[in-house]
């Protein structure tokens, strides 16, 4: 067995959009249309052939809730702080700071929490994560 997307309903499609592609910085696989039922397609991953991220665009929708049974997406990430640090200056809100050096949280345009994680061991604390307190809800 091979895991092959996660799916996530969007409502502001340009926000997520957006989001997924230049703040993550997740490229977009393949995206398609469906007139006749409405909707759109648009998959993200790290690279061809990488899990993805199945953005699903219904296109008449205006609302969703988010499910109880959903927790997160999760990404591991090469130096917490420089990737959370960009984060910031494309106006994402670090919910969980990554005060240990290894996690952080952060939300989409849709209110999916994402996980992020240290490449293999924590970074030594830095400020000013180190003293960054939780935000919101993650």
């Amino acid at each position: 067995m091979k895991f092959l997307h996660s799916m996530i309903r969007v409502v502001d499609l340009d926000a997520s959009l957006k989001f997924y592609g230049d703040a993550l910085d997740l490229k977009l696989i393949r995206h398609k249309d469906y007139p006749d039922g409405q909707f759109s397609l648009y998959y993200f991953a790290s690279e061809a052939g990488a899990p993805e991220i199945e953005l699903t665009h219904n296109w008449d929708s205006t609302t969703y809730s988010n499910g109880t049974n959903f927790g997160h997406l999760a990404f591991s990430v090469d130096d917490i702080y420089l990737f959370c640090h960009r984060l910031q200056q494309a106006g994402v809100i670090i919910l969980r700071p990554p005060r240990d050096g290894k996690m952080a949280f952060i939300k989409d345009p849709n209110g999916i929490s994402i996980e992020l994680l240290q490449e293999g061991c924590a970074l030594p604390p830095r400020q000013p994560w180190l003293s960054m307190q939780n935000s919101g809800s993650w």
